[in-house]
């Protein structure tokens, strides 16, 4: 008995052991750039290793190199506008039907409608081809380059979407199929698709691509994921109910009545891409160099890219009762 009221003064006590507020300490932390030979600068060229130096010891060390993707200022970014580039390519396989394939824009677009049906997320086809009907579109087919038939992808161009920006909303692409009866329909392949933010610095950040809404892309090692695809035709203007059949991070592909015996309808089919954050932008993020376990007197960093940045390090000790942080800037200069 005795036995076990020990160890139940044990746990008791090693609880309140753990919720005691251990009080962070001050960091002493200090930073410097040096050569391989040892001497002290911050100007290097793009073959010379860059050998940082530090003195004290905290907890963890944060290193944003100053590179795009990587700058400390940009660390809670994640809008600027810049120039919003939509690209693609195409082919069209079979079928020989004038403007079949349309590229259009909408900012005002409702959206695609599920409803929860017996807890089973369910597309509301009706709903979703209404707000689809009552969207302003905008057709920016001419801005690209499409197929004209043949079995080599066309690539669209650079289509630049800067006149969207102005009213300041996400917005939605779509491609829109339409077919006629009586002869052979068209079949679509659009694949290599992405929406770009490019800025003034020249960076890019890819916004939207072919992925799904849970698919991740990279932008400068970054993570962040695309908004999505959603396909769709109303059987009132698609009898014979040709569909776009999206391949996650491939394609999006259309194949109307292969023969003419097969084309005893009309069709019109649409796949809507978004909502695309024409601004977006991935926030810059550090990379870790030192956890609380280990002990770091430097870091070495290669710059290949001549120009001026700003090498930051974050240093912190960290306890259960809160962080406390020294921001250390040395400007480096990469000469040729």
């Amino acid at each position: 008995m005795r036995n076990r009221y020990f160890i139940i003064t044990a746990l008791l006590l090693a609880c309140v052991a753990c919720s005691k507020q251990i009080a962070v300490k001050p960091v002493t932390f200090d930073a410097a750039s040096f050569k391989n030979n040892g001497t002290a600068t911050t100007t290097f060229t793009n073959k010379d290793t860059v050998q940082f130096r530090f003195t004290g010891n905290p907890d963890e060390i944060t290193f944003f190199s100053g590179e795009a993707g990587k700058n400390y200022d940009y660390r809670n970014r994640t809008s600027v506008a810049g120039t919003p580039n939509l690209q693609f390519s195409t082919i069209r396989a079979t079928g020989a039907q004038a403007n079949s394939l349309a590229v259009l824009v909408s900012t005002d677009f409702k959206g695609v409608v599920a409803n929860m049906v017996y807890g089973v997320l369910t597309r509301d086809t009706v709903t979703t081809n209404a707000n689809i009907a009552a969207a302003t579109w905008t057709d920016i087919t001419g801005r690209a380059t499409l197929s004209t038939g043949a079995t080599t992808a066309v690539a669209s161009g650079v289509i630049d979407l800067s006149d969207f920006l102005t009213q300041a909303k996400p917005v939605y692409i779509a491609f829109k199929y339409t077919a006629t009866a009586g002869t052979i329909q068209n079949k679509w392949t659009v694949s290599a698709l992405s929406v770009n933010n490019v800025l003034a610095d020249g960076s890019s950040y890819v916004v939207a691509n072919l992925n799904a809404p849970t698919t991740s892309y990279t932008n400068y090692g970054n993570v962040t994921y695309a908004p999505g695809w959603a396909v769709s035709y109303d059987v009132a203007k698609n009898a014979n109910k040709y569909a776009w059949v999206f391949t996650d991070k491939t394609s999006l592909v259309i194949t109307g009545a292969t023969t003419v015996p097969l084309a005893t309808a009309p069709a019109e089919a649409w796949a809507v891409m978004g909502p695309v954050d024409l601004t977006r932008v991935t926030p810059d993020a550090g990379v870790a160099i030192k956890a609380i376990s280990a002990t770091l007197t430097g870091y070495s960093y290669n710059y290949t890219t001549a120009g001026t940045y700003n090498a930051v390090f974050v240093a912190s000790n960290v306890t259960n009762s809160g962080i406390s942080s020294v921001v250390k800037t040395i400007p480096v200069t990469v000469t040729p």
